[in-house]
């Protein structure tokens, strides 16, 4: 039976925040989360990102935390700067490699994987799983121009949901949408002081109640 299906998600951080920026609309993760608990067994909902670890605030550190705290399995990694041919500074932070071991390693515990990313690089993967015997939904967005999502990787997943399709569900609201962080890795900016609860509201769509701050 479809409710009986182990699920897992994984989320490609700075993937998903570039394809909701070009659709215009915030995620409320709390949603995303009760979304997908009504489509089987949730049993591991993983965020990825890199982070600049020198900066004394980061923009997505909140983020983070709430994620951490309320049934996300986030993983880090600490980004790297090089200089290009051209001698530019770059940020490099691929998580790519952390979200294929997870993968592979839950394959036999899991019935079906969630991937929220249009990357191409990860159609190996996702073929890989399907060998497991996994069902490998891939969610991303072809409303745009270009299409957020590779098209090998479209094409090699067993069902593709198209996020400009989900924002009804996993959307925060317009009317209160949050100003959004400066960047995917969270670039420098200034800090406004403590945030708390209220601020994690208005910045990220977390709809967070006194209950939900105690963990």
């Amino acid at each position: 039976m479809a409710g009986q299906q182990r699920i897992a998600l994984f989320i490609d951080g700075a993937n998903l925040y570039a394809t909701t920026k070009t659709l215009g609309f915030d995620i409320d993760y709390k949603k995303l989360l009760k979304e997908f608990q009504t489509r089987g067994s949730l049993l591991r909902a993983f965020y990825y990102t890199a982070l600049v670890e020198d900066q004394e605030y980061s923009s997505i550190r909140p983020l983070i935390d709430w994620l951490d705290y309320n049934g996300y399995r986030v993983v880090t990694k600490p980004t790297k700067e090089f200089v290009d041919s051209a001698g530019r500074r770059k940020v490099k932070g691929n998580m790519d490699i952390e979200l294929a071991i997870d993968a592979l390693e839950l394959a036999p515990y899991i019935d079906q994987m969630v991937l929220f990313s249009g990357d191409g690089d990860f159609r190996s993967l996702v073929e890989a799983m399907q060998r497991r015997g996994v069902r490998v939904s891939v969610v991303s967005t072809v409303t745009t121009q270009p299409p957020m999502v590779a098209d090998e990787l479209r094409r090699q997943a067993d069902e593709f949901l198209d996020l400009a399709q989900l924002v009804t569900k996993i959307g925060r609201d317009q009317g209160e949408r949050p100003p959004r962080p400066a960047g995917e890795f969270g670039e420098r900016s200034r800090p406004q002081g403590p945030v708390g609860p209220g601020g994690l509201e208005r910045r990220y769509g977390i709809r967070q109640t006194e209950d939900d701050s105690e963990g």
